[in-house]
């Protein structure tokens, strides 16, 4: 079942998740716990008792809640750690729904050295949820059609056209009616609607009964912090903690009504929805920050603390895929206390060196100037954030992708690795992978006699046709089946419209329901076309059978062959050729997708052109291609050239970034690797190479700004550099925590 839920840029991080458990679970056993699996063992018995969907979810997030809690450590300015069971619900942190992480519970059993008895408790256990996990219902719901057309979910270790994906990820809350209202408030609304709405009042009651966990999570932290406090010698540690407990006291009385409180029920209830991105959070703090320097409660150096302790929170919580904290933009609705929010947030991710929180500031034309140059100033240290969004092409994008109005659209929040949703509006999952490049591989050997390029592109195309709509189908199958097994009440109370309707969110409540689809290999399958056309149906120097055979020999005894793929034009050097290609492979690949949404039953179904090292692991189970890549090779990054193949310079590579067209899709990774020395000493180029980039209709940019020479230092000797942070794709990492292949990938990758 691992491998079932390893997803790109999530895999990884359920491998941590997983691993966190366990020790969780042998520590316990270690201090006289009764079972190693004590929490695990409850939630399945609460589970074998109810059926009602309701009912198990609350009796099960009863038991994790607080179980699953971690304490507060030294250094901590808030309260919140956790550490999900080997069996649970989750909505992405540990796999989709309800899940059961076999192999680890196998493990923590065997290291355990369990008696008879409670070794048949476990293997009982593990006998119910064979075949009841949300994510093995999802794959028994398919189809014949999409079976066959999503054979395996194991997309890390097999080769393959497509693969499903188990979770619902990228959920945004609305933080900003949790502040206002409080935990209170929030309680006072489900009364309100359970006289206008009777027929839901199951319903509302289980979302009220729901807040009582957030409640109790802030009672037991209160406690502790103020347990803490007596224990405390140093002063400023036992007046922080006593702060706290007071900020945690408060919150199941009243509204929170400082930074600290508002921080506080903001993570606390983060953490126990299991969501992963916080949105706009200079719009859902800024006010707080303003009134707390206003008041003297605060001074930037006290507000700055309490923002580093927070990032390093999230840094333990352990996601560097995700973990997205959104600044600037337009429709923000009080720009001066949200702008002083979003300097001092900048100014906490460039004094906390970690890949986490993923720092993203959205801007615009008439947006205060000192946002940009705060961003590029960490961007100049090596921060690798914050992510730069143009909100003066996005917005238009959002709106013609989704198929929204601009106030709609204006809310729009990237996630993950980069896709876009519609804030607290709708659900946008991106809930499977397409190789693209391996979708060609299979075209050429299914037959390799087209007589012309229009016949190749028409195969390729009906590959795509028909993986794409079983995704699709696939997508809307795991939402229903998760609608049947739980209601996900804490999510659904901070999502547009599920109160108002009285339906949870993906039983008829939230606004929006769409998917995306992740494409991995566009740039090598656009690069391969070019060259296919040009040496093939063009030239004539070449046939297609001669082209497949030299790619099935690896292009082993075919060296002047590969020397003319090699040749052929690429895509990132602004040549009309090659980059009128990639936007012929761009455009079909997307409108087919969204072509999907009607008949899938979504609201939208687009394309996400992002990256997580998934093209390294697509690309070494993906033979070589006629672009001239070699066999096991990564496959091209996000939207980007192939590696080393922008050979014209950074201006002739944003030309063709800007060909692609940003309004049928629901986003796309751009990755920029530019020199220190570039950034340090010719500050006004890098702007002003900026500022064509974006005006000319550039969406986003990812920059890594790194000399190679500390790479390959890095790579010699990396005890010395682990400081040294870089853009892999859609996330950043220290560059000595990646694997080899994935440091090569970066390393290949132009350097400006």
């Amino acid at each position: 079942m691992l491998a079932s839920s390893q997803t790109p840029g999530r895999g990884a991080s359920m491998r941590t998740l997983t691993t966190l458990s366990v020790d969780r679970a042998l520590a316990a056993a270690d201090n006289g716990s009764p079972h190693p699996l004590a929490v695990e063992l409850a939630i399945t018995r609460v589970c074998r008792q109810h059926a009602d969907p309701l009912d198990r979810e609350l009796a099960c997030l009863e038991v994790m809640f607080p179980a699953i809690l971690g304490p507060i450590e030294p250094g901590d300015l808030l309260a919140g750690r956790i550490s999900y069971p080997l069996v649970g619900l989750s909505i992405e942190p540990m796999n989709l729904g309800y899940y059961c992480c076999f192999e680890e519970v196998r493990r923590l059993a065997d290291a355990a050295r369990l008696d008879a008895a409670s070794r048949a408790e476990v293997d009982a256990m593990i006998d119910f949820w064979r075949g009841r996990t949300t994510a093995e219902r999802v794959r028994a719901a398919f189809p014949p059609e999409v079976a066959a057309a999503l054979p395996s979910d194991r997309w890390t270790d097999e080769a393959g056209i497509a693969f499903p994906l188990y979770r619902i990820a990228g959920t945004v809350l609305d933080y900003g009616k949790l502040l206002r209202l409080g935990l209170p408030g929030l309680r006072d609304e489900l009364a309100q609607r359970e006289i206008a709405l009777p027929a839901a009042l199951a319903f509302f009651r289980g979302m009220a009964r729901a807040l009582s966990l957030v409640e109790g999570a802030a009672v037991m932290y209160a406690a502790q912090a103020t347990a803490l406090a007596i224990r405390a010698e140093d002063p400023r540690q036992r007046c922080d903690l006593l702060r706290l407990a007071a900020a945690l006291e408060a919150l199941p009385l009243r509204a929170p009504q400082s930074l600290l409180e508002a921080a506080q029920l903001a993570w606390l209830y983060a953490l126990l929805t299991g969501t992963w991105n916080y949105g706009r959070m200079d719009v859902w703090l800024g006010s707080f920050l303003q009134r707390d320097l206003a008041s003297g409660r605060l001074d930037e150096a006290a507000a700055l603390r309490l923002l580093q302790s927070f990032w390093r929170l999230m840094t333990a919580y352990d996601n560097q895929y995700n973990n997205r904290v959104f600044l600037g933009g337009v429709g923000r609705p009080d720009e001066p206390a949200a702008d002083a929010f979003a300097l001092l947030a900048m100014e906490a991710t460039r004094t906390v060196l970690t890949n986490q929180p993923q720092l993203s500031l959205r801007f615009h034309e008439r947006q205060n100037p000192a946002l940009m140059a705060k961003a590029l100033d960490a961007l100049a240290e090596g921060r690798t954030f914050p992510i730069l969004y143009n909100d003066d092409v996005n917005v238009p994008a959002v709106m013609q992708a989704f198929g929204v109005d601009r106030a709609e659209a204006e809310q729009y929040t990237p996630f993950g690795c980069g896709e876009y949703t519609l804030a607290h509006r709708g659900i946008e999952s991106p809930n499977a992978v397409i190789n693209l490049a391996y979708a060609l591989q299979v075209t050429l050997h299914e037959s390799a006699g087209h007589a012309s390029f229009e016949s190749l592109w028409d195969a390729w195309r009906r590959q795509l046709e028909r993986h794409i709509a079983a995704t699709a189908v696939q997508q809307r199958i795991e939402y229903d089946v998760v609608s049947q097994d739980a209601p996900l009440l804490l999510v659904s109370l901070l999502y547009d419209d599920c109160v108002a309707r009285g339906k949870p969110l993906l039983g008829g409540g939230a606004r929006y329901l769409g998917g995306t689809l992740e494409t991995y290999g566009n740039t090598n399958v656009a690069d391969a076309f070019t060259a296919i056309d040009e040496l093939v149906f063009r030239s004539r120097r070449y046939s297609l059978p001669q082209i497949v055979a030299a790619c099935d020999a690896d292009f082993a005894g075919y060296d002047s062959l590969r020397r003319a793929l090699l040749a052929a034009p690429k895509y990132g050097n602004d040549h009309d050729q090659a980059d009128n290609m990639a936007r012929r492979v761009h455009d079909c690949v997307c409108r087919v997708t969204q072509e999907q949404a009607t008949r899938a039953g979504l609201d939208s179904y687009l394309v996400v052109i992002i990256n997580n090292w998934a093209n390294a692991i697509l690309g070494g189970h993906t033979g070589a291609l006629p672009d001239g890549r070699k066999a096991g090779e990564p496959l091209s990054n996000g939207n980007n050239p192939t590696q080393g193949m922008d050979r014209n310079g950074a201006t002739a590579f944003l030309n063709s970034l800007a060909k692609l067209d940003p309004t049928i899709h629901a986003g796309a990774v751009q990755n920029m690797k530019l020199s220190r020395s570039l950034f340090t000493h010719h500050r006004p180029i890098v702007e002003a190479l900026l500022r064509t980039w974006f005006d000319q209709g550039g969406t986003q940019a990812m920059i890594t700004v790194v000399d190679r020479a500390e790479l390959e230092a890095a790579m010699r000797e990396p005890e010395k550099w682990g400081h040294l942070m870089v853009r892999v794709g859609g996330f950043s990492a220290r560059f000595i925590d990646l694997p080899r292949e994935a440091q090569l990938d970066v390393l290949r990758r132009t350097l400006y």
